[in-house]
């Protein structure tokens, strides 16, 4: 096995834990001797041994000598595992390739010099680009305080999120719905706004999909955007299914408190709107790499004026509503083209029988 096949398998067993090692990052490893894989592993669950470690013991002794290749930086610190540094040492590898450098200060390149330092070759960026992309949520957290942000809609041809009455079940068919609890797993992180779940009494759970090579399912966090609130501790987001609940709250209007619901502060402008950009940070202080904003079309617009949205996930289904039914977000109108939110489209498939499109901000040069 090449070098690049090897971290392409590292990179394919990572992605297995998309779905349930948040807080931690998705990690794979692969322990080659001779060019023949002799281990193999990938990180399942926070607090579970790591990928290095799964990889060590089904390479057991033949390890000695051998080469590893890891999609991230091996761990250095003690969390609630013991340095994977520490077991690749001991285990005599002749050789570390890490896709990437850890960006948690805590790592960021120590184990990359604990191995040099202890006679080990060691190199990093073999498969860089794909790693990054694996762990957008975990890297955003460390580089820029915040999470990624996704911001999920779904829209009829004529870009109308609901009729005017506000009914809305169900735009998109079953497949489409299905495609979108997918996104809630993977994310970790769903938010909301005080609106709809007035208006719908979601319960943000994933229920329509089931994680792949019998992958445990995380159910994601739920976030209630509600500066006044308004949302009663009988709504069904605030259910507990192991799940941390939290609400982020106008400082000047705290509410009354919800068993088992966290309850974050956050100030506001002089419009009296959530500061966006302080409720990211402090989602990010409570170890949440990435949020999937499931909004309706006053905050969806919140977010896509902010600057905030990493990405725009817009469900289209093949129907037209009429100019009487609500828009796909709430945005001040503009008086020139150049003053537009612009996008570039990634990607566009069909998911039964709708489109999902896939853009990313333009950012100008």
């Amino acid at each position: 096995m090449t070098p690049a096949a090897a971290m392409a398998r590292a990179l394919q067993l990572a992605e297995r834990g998309k779905a349930s090692t948040h807080p931690n990052p998705r990690v794979g490893c692969v322990i080659v001797r001779d060019g023949v894989v002799i281990g193999e592993g990938w990180h399942v669950s926070a607090g579970g041994p790591h990928a290095e470690v799964h990889a060590l013991q089904a390479a057991g002794e033949r390890a000695r000598g051998a080469d590893v290749y890891v999609s991230l930086e091996p761990c250095a610190h003690y969390g609630r595992t013991p340095p994977c540094v520490d077991a690749l040492i001991a285990a005599g590898a002749a050789r570390v390739s890490a896709a990437m450098v850890d960006p948690n200060p805590k790592v960021s390149g120590r184990s990359i010099q604990k191995l040099r330092d202890a006679g080990i070759a060691a190199e990093v960026g073999l498969g860089e680009a794909e790693a990054r992309v694996l762990n957008r949520g975990f890297v955003s957290r460390f580089t820029r305080g915040r999470p990624w942000v996704t911001l999920k809609l779904a829209a009829s041809v004529d870009g109308r999120t609901a009729m005017a009455n506000g009914e809305s079940r169900w735009i998109t068919g079953a497949e489409a719905r299905a495609d979108v609890h997918r996104l809630r797993a993977e994310a970790g992180a769903v938010l909301v706004g005080a609106d709809t779940v007035l208006a719908d009494d979601p319960a943000l759970t994933v229920r329509d999909w089931t994680p792949p090579d019998g992958t445990p399912l995380r159910q994601p966090d739920r976030i209630v955007v509600d500066g006044r609130a308004r949302v009663s501790a009988a709504a069904k987001v605030w259910n507990d299914n192991g799940a941390r609940r939290i609400r982020l709250g106008n400082v000047t209007a705290p509410g009354a408190e919800i068993s088992g619901v966290d309850r974050i502060a956050v100030d506001t402008d002089i419009a009296g709107r959530l500061l966006l950009p302080e409720a990211l940070q402090a989602l990010a202080a409570r170890e949440i790499n990435e949020v999937l904003v499931e909004a309706g079309a006053r905050l969806g617009g919140a977010f896509l004026q902010s600057g905030l949205v990493d990405e725009l996930l817009l469900y289209v289904a093949p129907m037209l509503l009429g100019d009487a039914a609500r828009p796909l977000a709430v945005l001040p109108g503009l008086e020139r083209l150049a003053d537009a939110i612009r996008f570039e489209f990634e990607e566009v498939v069909r998911v039964g029988a709708d489109l999902r499109i896939r853009l990313r901000p333009h950012l100008l040069s």
